[in-house]
């Protein structure tokens, strides 16, 4: 019966892990591809475990966050299910799981390299704080979400000793904030009245007040997309300016999201939204396709 008992909380435990969430450490890839280095076999590899480890540390924090979390979890109509606050899923065992995962991925992160592991505690350090506290400051809340974007782009630099570029962590940052700003207009407009009951930051807004903020972004996010395909130290290190066509693809993915926010009521897990709505998932794939074609055509036909 223990044995039995052990293998429900493991399963459990794999479920408050989120791999679905996973896909966000891609943006781990990000220096890779930008670097010319993605056919470059002890870089890809040396990426391929960073993400790895990411998706380590990424699983403690959301471990962390539901410790936190359980009691306002639990009132929450949709939050309600996941395994701590269900019950399903004892807190020793998750607070026991989350230390040893905590040790094995920083153990695994300073064996790739030092700089890696110095910015895989900075992570994680940031991102436990937010669960601890600065998700209850107002702003600050959804720039730290973003903030944790960055730190993984920036990362994956490092894992691979590449200089990381501003324009790639400016992009990164502002896409990170458009999703977190939906994703608090999401959870807002379903919980209604209650919202504030249920987390006591999202008080602090309003859908107006999101709605502008969102505005201002999805603009400054184009703008500086557009600015870094044309920039001149971006077609000196490509060789080419033809970067710009990957720009229609960014604004109908940004279009196509609000659509979903504003009038299919969606946005609330924008991992879910990429993998399940295909539009934007063929979006996805010719963009990165297209960018792949675009830099490594010149480098490999020079």
């Amino acid at each position: 019966m223990a044995l039995v008992s052990y293998a429900r909380q493991l399963k459990q435990l794999l479920v408050s892990l989120r791999p679905h969430q996973w896909t966000k450490n891609l943006v781990v890839f990000a220096a890779l591809i930008f670097s010319e280095r993605l056919f470059h076999w002890p870089s890809l590899t040396a990426a391929a475990g960073a993400v790895g480890i990411f998706c380590l540390l990424s699983g403690a924090v959301y471990l962390v966050n539901d410790l936190v979390d359980v009691e306002q979890d639990r009132r929450h109509p949709v939050k309600r299910e996941r395994p701590l606050a269900s019950g399903k899923l004892s807190k020793g065992f998750a607070l026991a799981s989350a230390v040893i995962i905590v040790t094995v991925a920083l153990f695994l992160a300073f064996e790739l390299t030092t700089p890696f592991g110095i910015a895989s505690v900075v992570y994680l350090v940031t991102m436990t704080g937010y669960s601890l506290a600065l998700k209850h400051v107002v702003i600050l809340d959804v720039l730290i979400v973003a903030l944790g974007f960055v730190l993984r782009a920036v990362a994956g630099a490092l894992a691979i000793d590449v200089a990381f570029s501003n324009w790639l962590l400016v992009c990164t940052l502002l896409g990170a904030l458009f999703l977190a700003l939906a994703k608090r207009r999401h959870e807002l407009t379903l919980l209604a009245g209650e919202a504030a009951g249920h987390r006591k930051i999202l008080g602090e807004y309003s859908p107006y007040l999101l709605d502008q903020m969102i505005a201002v972004v999805t603009a400054s996010t184009l703008v500086s997309y557009a600015l870094y395909t044309l920039a001149p130290e971006t077609v000196a290190r490509f060789g080419t300016d033809r970067l710009i066509w990957t720009l229609p693809f960014v604004l109908y993915g940004i279009f196509r999201y609000l659509y979903l926010v504003h009038r299919k009521e969606e946005g609330g897990n924008p991992t879910k939204v990429l993998l399940n709505d295909r539009p934007i998932l063929v979006t996805v794939a010719l963009w990165a396709a297209t960018v792949v074609t675009v830099i490594y055509h010149g480098s490999r036909s020079g």
